[in-house]
């Protein structure tokens, strides 16, 4: 990896740092890799954000299911501080911006 890969390399999301709360897209086929390079270089050229997509693109080797207490955690916890200052605003952003497309989440 070259010095300015490493730099680009994320440590997080907001106040969620280390490897696991890393951005990364997994691909299962060279076009899908295709794809997603081409998308993120094409967001990174128009400046959609105000610094450079820094989402990781890997291969995808293998999936494991989350443990029981992380699956549906927002709607399990919906009064959890995490969940109310960072998730209900970006779903309350999502329901105005794209009606049309929004589907409420129902659990199996």
């Amino acid at each position: 990896m070259s010095p300015v890969d490493l730099q680009r390399l994320p440590r997080g999301q907001g106040p969620d740092v280390g490897k696991s709360y890393r951005s990364e897209i997994f691909y299962t086929n060279e076009e899908q890799h295709k794809l997603a390079k081409a998308y993120i270089a094409q967001l990174d050229q128009h400046k959609v954000f105000n610094k450079p997509i820094v989402t990781l693109l890997s291969p995808l080797k293998a999936f494991y299911r989350a443990e029981d207490y992380h699956q549906d955690y927002a709607l399990h916890n919906p009064d959890n501080p995490y969940i109310q200052v960072c998730d209900v605003p970006k779903i309350a952003a999502l329901k105005e911006q794209f009606p049309e497309l929004f589907i409420e989440y129902k659990p199996k």
